[in-house]
C-alpha cells in the first residue's frame, strides 16, 4: 500500500517478503521506578499491566503466550512473527534471567525478529552483549526506548525516573553497537505546549532515529493520572488536536525513519479517556486523510 509515511508494515514486507505480525509478550518483569531503586508507583499513566497485556500475572507462561497468539494469527494466514517483549522494562533483570526469557523464541521457527521494550536507564554493556548473541543467531533485533519527552520537567512530573541525558547515553551505546532503536514519544503530556512537543520531534529527528512510536496520553483506571483526571486537573487531547500534532511530527521526521505506531491502543475496560482511541482504525484514517488534504508527507520539512 502506498502511504505518505514509512509504515512498519511496508518496512517488514520489504525486509521479509511478506506480512509479519507482532506477538505481545509479558515476561513478568518490573521497572526501577516501581521496585524502589528509582521510585515507586511507576509512571503516572501506567497501571498494573505495565503498558502491556498482563498475561503473565494471569498465569500464562511465555511459551503459552506465544502459542496462543501464533495459533490465532496463523489461522489468518500469517507465517512470520516478531516476539515483542512489551510489558514493563525488558532489560531490567539479571543477565541470566533475561537470557532464559529471550531464549524461548529459539524454539519457535516462525519468529524472525525480536523487539525489546525498555527504559533508557536499563541499557548497559552486559545487555548489549546478550542482545548481540540473538542478532548473531539471525534475528532482526531492535530496542524500543520509552523517551516520551525531551523535557526533563515533564519527565519528573510523570515520574519517569530518568532524564533526557540518560536517553542520549543509552541511544549512543545502542547505535555504537549497530542496533536499531525505536523511540516512544507521547503527545498530550501535562503542561506541554505544541511547540514543546515539536521540540521533542525535532530532537529525535536530528539524531535520525530508526523508528518512532507515537502515543496520545490516555487515562487508565487505578493510576495517579486517573486521579488527576477525575479531579478535573488534566484534560486529554481531543482527536483533531492529536491528528494535527501527528501530521506536524511526521513532516519533521527523516523519510527513512520507520513509523511503528501512529496512535496508542489499550484495553477499553480500563480506559477513562480519551474515548476516541477505542477506534484505532478511524484515528489512523483521519491522520492519512489529513496528510492527503494538506498534500503533505513524512519528511516534508525535515532539515528545515
Amino acid at each position: 500500500m502506498n502511504r505518505r509515511y514509512n509504515s512498519l508494515s511496508n518496512f517488514l514486507k520489504r525486509k521479509f517478503g511478506e506480512p509479519v505480525r507482532k506477538i505481545m509478550l509479558d515476561a513478568g518483569l518490573t521497572c526501577p521506578n516501581r521496585d524502589g531503586i528509582k521510585g515507586t508507583g511507576g509512571c503516572i499513566y501506567c497501571n498494573w499491566k505495565g503498558s502491556g497485556t498482563g498475561l503473565k500475572s494471569m498465569g500464562y507462561s511465555l511459551k503459552e503466550q506465544i502459542d496462543m497468539q501464533v495459533g490465532r494469527l496463523a489461522s489468518r494466514g500469517y507465517r512470520k512473527f516478531i516476539a515483542y517483549f512489551q510489558s514493563f522494562s525488558n532489560t531490567y533483570a539479571p543477565i541470566d534471567v533475561l537470557d532464559s526469557l529471550y531464549s524461548v523464541v529459539l524454539d519457535v521457527p516462525c519468529i524472525v525478529a525480536m523487539a525489546i521494550g525498555t527504559r533508557p536507564d536499563c541499557i548497559n554493556e552486559e545487555v548489549i552483549k546478550l542482545l548481540k548473541k540473538y542478532k548473531e543467531k539471525g534475528y532482526l533485533v531492535w530496542v524500543e526506548l520509552g523517551l516520551q519527552s525531551v523535557h526533563d520537567e515533564t519527565l519528573r512530573f510523570i515520574n519517569r525516573g530518568h532524564t533526557f541525558q540518560d536517553f542520549l547515553v543509552a541511544y549512543e551505546l545502542l547505535k555504537r553497537n549497530d542496533f536499531d532503536v525505536v523511540v516512544h514519544i507521547i503527545f498530550g503530556l501535562p503542561g506541554e505546549t505544541f511547540e514543546m512537543q515539536m521540540e521533542t520531534v525535532r530532537t529525535i529527528s536530528g539524531i535520525k532515529v530508526d523508528g518512532v512510536k507515537f502515543h496520545v496520553l490516555y487515562v487508565l483506571k487505578g493510576t495517579p493520572l486517573g486521579d488527576i483526571f477525575e479531579r478535573g486537573i488534566y484534560i486529554p487531547m481531543d482527536l483533531e488536536d492529536y491528528v494535527n500534532t501527528v501530521v506536524s511530527a511526521l513532516e519533521l521526521l527523516p523519510p527513512a525513519t520507520v513509523i511503528h505506531r501512529l496512535v496508542s491502543e489499550t484495553s477499553s475496560s480500563d480506559l477513562l479517556a480519551p474515548l476516541w482511541i477505542k477506534d484505532k482504525r478511524y484515528v489512523i484514517r483521519r491522520i492519512e486523510e489529513e496528510l492527503k488534504e494538506k498534500d503533505s508527507y513524512q519528511g516534508k520539512y525535515y532539515g528545515t
